[in-house]
């Protein structure tokens, strides 16, 4: 297992579509670990492939606070399969647009159907912080981030403080 570099906005991988994985194999296990030990290190609840520059249909989650409470999801192709019309609204942060968080609204239940790192079909309903975490990381397989739920001038301005900060790094 590895700690794994995270990409940060406005990186055009983060805006890029991700491919449906083939098979889970070895390749795609490695991969889950990987992405479990990164987000557990960044500290973070929840970790899309294409964050770390790989742009396949895979995301990991897990809303234990504690080490004791770790309870992770792996998902491979994952797909909403139902979504309440009864919204919620969280205040969400991202690895990749660090040091910066909103309030987005999101359908306050879902049921997501995908493969486990074994590749066994399984499917869960998600409410409350896990449903918007998992439509979350979902949105990065799609390129879509939690700031283009923003409306443009706020999205915007996150954007230019987080180019500012990475000139101000290098």
């Amino acid at each position: 297992m590895a700690v794994l570099p995270i990409l940060t906005a406005p990186d055009p991988v983060l805006k890029s579509k991700s491919k449906p994985v083939a098979a889970v194999d070895d390749r795609i296990r490695a991969l889950l670990a990987d992405m479990l030990e990164t987000m557990y290190h960044a500290p973070g609840i929840g970790l899309a492939a294409p964050q770390i520059g790989v742009l396949e249909r895979v995301i990991v989650m897990d809303i234990g606070r504690k080490e004791e409470d770790r309870d992770p999801i792996r998902m491979v192709n994952p797909e909403i399969v139902w979504a309440s019309d009864e919204d919620n609204t969280y205040e969400e942060g991202c690895l990749s647009v660090p040091e910066h968080y909103s309030n987005v609204v999101r359908p306050a239940a879902v049921k997501v159907r995908y493969l486990d790192e074994t590749g066994e079909k399984k499917e869960i309903h998600a409410d409350g912080l896990l449903a918007t975490v998992v439509q979350h990381e979902m949105d990065h397989l799609d390129g879509i981030l939690f700031i283009d739920h923003l409306s443009s001038l706020k999205r915007n301005m996150i954007l230019r403080k987080l180019l500012k900060a990475r000139k101000d790094a290098e």
